[in-house]
């Protein structure tokens, strides 16, 4: 299947978004908490709805970036969160950027993508951030099958993945999952070599 800006375009009109929770989830709000720097660049690839995105720009973060495929949930950003910064919402593929941030916010989005992309992203990621830079976030922990997205994945697959590039903080169960997805999270914090 294609997982194009079309395919995801549609599944915003149709509704068809079980992964979208409506709010930040709370592994990732807890580690947005403890930041203290708000001039941090951030980027948070494939937002979707971007609840992480609303939760930074009204906890006073300043440099918050979203980009995803599909038109759809930006304009759903728009709607829903008054102080939004236009150029900051981006509508194109993730591959194509080319910025660099201090921050890399992952949310469902690297489950999302074709398995076939997971080196490319390690190494997209790695070239988006800036010496010393972080990627946080979730990533699934079941067995990875064709059936998706979501794709799943294992600890050992990512930190083969993701070893080369970044020095491994924490990768482990999250004790703080919403219901559905208890004991399917990994929690990480992946730091630029």
């Amino acid at each position: 299947m294609n997982f194009d800006a079309q395919y995801w375009q549609n599944r915003y009109l149709n509704n068809e978004t079980g992964w979208d929770v409506k709010e930040i989830t709370k592994p990732l709000k807890d580690y947005v908490d403890q930041i203290n720097n708000k001039d941090l660049s951030i980027l948070i690839p494939g937002a979707g709805n971007g609840y992480e995105y609303e939760y930074l720009i009204q906890n006073g973060f300043s440099n918050v970036t979203v980009i995803d495929i599909a038109e759809q949930p930006l304009i759903n950003i728009k709607n829903r969160v008054e102080n939004y910064i236009d150029e900051n919402l981006i509508c194109d593929d993730f591959f194509n950027h080319t910025k660099k941030y201090d921050l890399i916010i992952e949310q469902t989005f690297f489950c999302a993508l074709n398995p076939s992309l997971r080196n490319k992203y390690a190494e997209k990621t790695n070239e988006l951030l800036q010496p010393k830079g972080k990627i946080i976030g979730l990533l699934f922990q079941f067995p990875l099958t064709e059936d998706g997205p979501p794709f799943g994945g294992s600890e050992s697959e990512y930190i083969k993945l993701f070893s080369d590039n970044f020095k491994i903080k924490t990768l482990e169960t999250a004790y703080n999952s919403i219901k559905p997805r208890e004991g399917r999270e990994l929690f990480f914090i992946f730091e630029k070599k």
